[in-house]
């Protein structure tokens, strides 16, 4: 049972700029945190980008200044806006939100805001050529 969609993705120049949307179905409750990871091929999946309830914004590191994640609340869809790719930026791209039992990925537990995430995303694939 799918219960987070994520649309967008695919290939760009470094440089460049992508827009991923995810759209939650009805069965996941959204008043918590929701973000998104990725996972590089050969590396751990990492965070990248969360938004609580309260409108609280976290970015890693790596994409601080280049990636935007905002929520259309109207239409209970939630965006990341990637600018500036880079080729250290290919990776699959996952949509998740916290709450709910805990739903492990590659056995381990992951969080958002504090909160394990719950529900996941299928991944899109983002590639980035230099």
């Amino acid at each position: 049972q799918v219960q987070l969609v994520e649309f967008g993705g695919g290939s760009e120049q470094s440089g460049g700029s992508l827009r991923l949307s995810c759209a939650p179905s009805k069965y996941v409750d959204t008043r918590y945190c929701m973000g998104w990871f990725r996972q590089a091929p050969g590396k751990e999946r990492e965070g990248v980008a969360s938004l609580d309830s309260d409108g609280g914004i976290y970015y890693a590191d790596s994409v601080k200044g280049r990636f935007t994640i905002s929520r259309d609340s109207a239409k209970n869809i939630m965006y990341l806006d990637l600018n500036r790719l880079e080729p250290e930026d290919t990776a699959i791209y996952y949509c998740a939100a916290a709450g709910g039992a805990p739903a492990y990925r590659g056995g381990r537990q992951y969080a958002l805001c504090g909160v394990p995430v719950g529900y996941w995303g299928h991944g899109t694939q983002v590639t980035v050529s230099s």
